[in-house]
């Protein structure tokens, strides 16, 4: 008999990438973890790795949602000390943003994304309440 913790995620993720016949692929996603509710994820890609990346944010964006979902914060709650001050507390801060830029050359569509001011307004933002010693790396830009 198993272990049925709920505190628990078990499963695999198969993936497998197709070309089609436009040179571009598919990426199929079947994560068969026991607290995922989609049976597949299927996005498309300029390479096989273009479609590796968005089937993967595509999962992670379900996971962020749902772990978004599972704390139920109030957004405008503050607690408060005995003595009335308010108590500060550690977050997480996600931001996801995608578009689609046509422009006439990579750096151009890397320099008008950030240059639109519009980066975080129209972002996915994903704000987790963490203990202040969890060992989180926060993703940052890089150059390469």
């Amino acid at each position: 008999m198993t272990d049925m913790n709920p505190d628990r995620i078990t499963g695999t993720i198969t993936i497998a990438v197709l070309p089609q016949d436009n040179g571009q692929y598919i990426c199929q996603m079947s994560p068969s973890l026991s607290d995922f509710p989609k049976e597949h994820i299927q996005c498309y890609g300029q390479t096989k790795e273009h479609a590796i990346a968005i089937a993967l944010e595509q999962l992670a964006d379900d996971y962020r949602r749902m772990a978004e979902e599972q704390q139920n914060i109030d957004w405008d709650t503050v607690e408060r000390s005995n003595s009335g001050e308010p108590i500060a507390k550690h977050y997480h801060v996600i931001l996801h943003y995608e578009r689609i830029a046509e422009e006439e050359s990579k750096f151009e569509a890397m320099h008008n994304t950030i240059m639109g001011n519009t980066v975080v307004e129209n972002a996915k933002i994903t704000v987790l309440e963490i203990d202040p010693d969890i060992r989180i790396a926060p993703l940052t830009r890089s150059w390469d």
